[in-house]
């Protein structure tokens, strides 16, 4: 990562993405791409994913490191180009809790991450636990962030000491894109961003770690851009200019949150204005349900409705029957849940696709469609894009090559960004 900001420090078209995705289609979809490119590729975990409790993944962040090296492995890319972040690291998935329960929790869960090989890490403490004031104090916030980066410290492994770094900032998006409907967004005052900066340091500095300020690599910002079900708010650079100039006289970049759902431009326009690091999450697993929803169709029109896997009708059943991971997002009136469950940017979706019945149906769906032909016709008709791509031989018309070039077009929007 210090290489990464050394480079655009000297050139600022120069930047990276985070793929914070657990999918397996999602992470192997962005090795693909980047197999033959040079710069490093970032998979990030989030702690409500992934943390010793399991998250909503079931893995552990040993399990999760695992999991990336194997997909890795099968597709030939290079391990040693693989930095692993952990997003969000702190009292998130515990919020409810005091702070003390709370705090403790987010201890181990820095612990786990560090000594599993993770040397991306978000020190974020911006949550108010059960006891805590609303907003929190940010000298609290920097206090705690700094407290749970001691422990990375004291716990990092020999072999990664030399490459963890930290990301700080206190106005985090809230992950996953907004709950409710969204017209503006307050992008982040100059005087927040170097309060944020001179808390954190004064709070390493009382705590006996002010050398590890050295390996802070980015502060996370709001620079103006988010999403909800149906909107996107596109980054404006004129309204962030005076934030993006700062940061110049720095040793640091930006972090910039929920950039899902950004043209290709505004995601160059943020790389030069030193908004380097570019999350992205939702898109990826939006993309994927695209691809999955248009074979789905395709299927119906070549399969028997006998021996058809019903993906979308068994999609909806699992999403309805458990509810825990939308309900708060989609409202009452049943036909604005039905069409947020399926089209939202929110994404929600994403949270299901590890269901057994869901897996079930998603691999007799391609197990049918890999038995048939699939006619250029129907690939133009719900695929257009892939339709293209398979008439002039670039991918094959079968089922996984399709998924994968269709995450691959969000991919390549934010490769091409950051170089």
């Amino acid at each position: 990562m210090k290489q990464i900001v050394g480079l655009h420090k000297t050139n600022n078209n120069i930047g990276v993405y985070s793929v914070c995705s657990a999918h397996p289609l999602v992470i192997e979809a962005t090795f693909r791409y980047e197999l033959d490119n040079s710069l490093p590729v970032v998979i990030e975990a989030t702690s409500n994913q992934v943390n010793q409790f399991g998250g909503y993944t079931g893995m552990k962040p040993k399990d999760f490191v695992s999991y990336v090296y194997e997909i890795a492995n099968e597709v030939g890319f290079p391990i040693e180009r693989i930095i692993l972040g952990g997003d969000h690291l702190g009292p998130n998935c515990w919020q409810n809790e005091t702070s003390v329960q709370a705090m403790e929790k987010s201890r181990e869960l820095i612990k786990q991450y560090v000594e599993a090989g993770f040397t991306k890490i978000h020190l974020d403490a911006s949550m108010s636990c059960s006891d805590d004031s609303v907003p929190l104090e940010p000298s609290v916030v920097a206090k705690r962030a700094a407290e749970l980066c001691a422990v990375a410290e004291e716990f990092v492994p020999a072999e990664t000491r030399d490459k963890i770094t930290y990301i700080i900032g206190t106005e985090v998006p809230v992950p996953g894109g907004e709950a409710s409907e969204i017209d503006t967004v307050h992008v982040t005052e100059l005087a927040d961003v170097r309060h944020t900066i001179d808390t954190h340091v004064t709070a390493f500095e009382a705590l006996g770690i002010g050398h590890v300020i050295d390996k802070v690599v980015g502060v996370v910002v709001q620079p103006g851009v988010e999403f909800d079900h149906s909107k996107v708010i596109r980054y404006q650079k004129s309204a962030a200019a005076e934030i993006s100039h700062y940061i110049e006289d720095t040793p640091w970049i930006y972090e910039a949150h929920s950039t899902d759902y950004q043209t290709a431009k505004h995601l160059k326009d943020l790389v030069q204005t030193h908004f380097s690091i570019l999350k992205v999450g939702p898109a990826l697993t939006f993309a994927l349900r695209e691809a999955l929803f248009a074979l789905a169709e395709i299927e119906t029109c070549l399969v028997k409705s006998e021996h058809n896997s019903q993906f979308k009708k068994v999609v909806d059943d699992v999403l309805l029957d458990t509810p825990k991971y939308w309900k708060s997002y989609y409202g009452e009136k049943h036909s604005d849940i039905i069409n947020n469950l399926h089209f939202s940017f929110s994404d929600r979706i994403r949270y299901y696709w590890t269901d057994e019945r869901i897996q079930a149906a998603q691999s007799r769906l391609i197990e049918n469609l890999n038995k048939v032909e699939i006619p250029l016709t129907m690939l133009s008709q719900y695929m257009p894009n892939q339709y293209i791509k398979v008439s002039s031989g670039e991918i094959e018309a079968k089922a996984p090559a399709l998924i994968i070039d269709k995450i691959q077009e969000v991919i390549g929007q934010y490769s091409s960004a950051c170089q």
